[in-house]
């Protein structure tokens, strides 16, 4: 048999007709008569050189060939459809699935995700936490909001805003545990992020506490489990500013010092290209890109005294 795929137009009236289990339905499908999609079958057995189905009173039934050749076609076909659905017309432009980490959703997104809401009332949004990258081949997402350098193989990435780290405490543990200065870190409960943008360290070296260490008492795989941590009174935590602010103004979190680090990572958006083309992204897009801008412009107003540190060439 030759190595040469047969024809395409024969394998696709194959897995149609392996799909609906009649020559007659898969035909009615196509718009051809059911001669014409017999004869397209028989080619195709005739090139690859066995029988693919065994043809009965009023249907049809895959031989074990047959049925191999039905799950790769299967698979390449809706591979097929997936890449069309990605560069054609939104398929479904009145729901909005978004992928966005853990610790921005809860403390940041949907906090202020209502008034996207109210503003598009006919829009169903649907958010999914989650840490890792989604396969936009695979899952029905629309747009993921990630951190870090905005690098994402074969996606586009819009930048949302960058950030800052800090520490933080809550009340309670600065009245039991009284700080006089960041220098003494090693006499406290430290909480440390796992993840390798936020590293105690690094921060304190940067900051121009050289001579302070930090050992870390408890470490946490993410940043909204950190901030958990210091609103439970367990130590001190060195958090990112758009995760703990709401906190801070709430008065149960405390900043720590003036010192402020500047990370090389950044908030994207990120997605296939053409995505961005679809409205009810571009309506997103402008939504949380003017929310960010307010959040910061506010922020600036209550800290104008701080020191920010630019570290965008910092290695972690």
């Amino acid at each position: 048999m030759s190595e040469r795929l047969p024809p395409l137009q024969g394998l696709y009236y194959f897995y149609l007709a392996a799909e609906t289990g009649s020559f007659k339905q898969a035909a009615e499908k196509l718009f051809v008569s059911a001669a014409a999609m017999s004869q397209q079958i028989r080619q195709l057995e005739e090139r690859v050189e066995v029988q693919l189905f065994e043809r009965q009173h009023r249907k049809v039934v895959l031989t074990p060939e047959g049925v191999t050749l039905h799950h790769y076609a299967k698979q390449a076909f809706r591979s097929l459809q997936d890449g069309v659905r990605q560069i054609s017309q939104d398929p479904d432009p009145l729901s909005l699935s978004l992928s966005v980490l853990p610790s921005f959703a809860q403390h940041w997104l949907v906090p202020r995700l209502g008034e996207f809401s109210q503003q598009h009332p006919d829009l169903s949004v649907m958010l999914m936490p989650k840490n890792s990258l989604i396969d936009f081949r695979q899952d029905r997402v629309d747009l993921c909001v990630r951190y870090g350098l905005g690098d994402y193989e074969g996606l586009h990435s819009v930048k949302l805003m960058d950030d800052h780290l800090y520490p933080v405490c809550h009340p309670l543990y600065l009245k039991q545990h009284p700080i006089e200065s960041l220098d003494n870190l090693s006499e406290h409960t430290v909480i440390d992020d796992a993840r390798p943008d936020m590293n105690w360290q690094h921060w304190l070296q940067v900051a121009g506490y050289e001579s302070s260490t930090a050992k870390a008492n408890l470490r946490y795989q993410g940043a909204h489990v950190v901030i958990e941590g210091a609103l439970a009174v367990q130590g001190i935590a060195l958090v990112r500013h758009s995760l703990a602010w709401k906190y801070i103004q709430q008065g149960v979190l405390v900043k720590l010092g003036k010192v402020e680090v500047k990370p090389r990572y950044s908030y994207y958006l990120v997605a296939p290209k053409p995505y961005f083309n679809r409205d009810k992204i571009k309506q997103f897009s402008d939504w949380i890109q003017l929310q960010a801008y307010q959040f910061w412009a506010e922020a600036e107003l209550q800290r104008v005294q701080s020191k920010i540190v630019n570290t965008q060439m910092m290695k972690y």
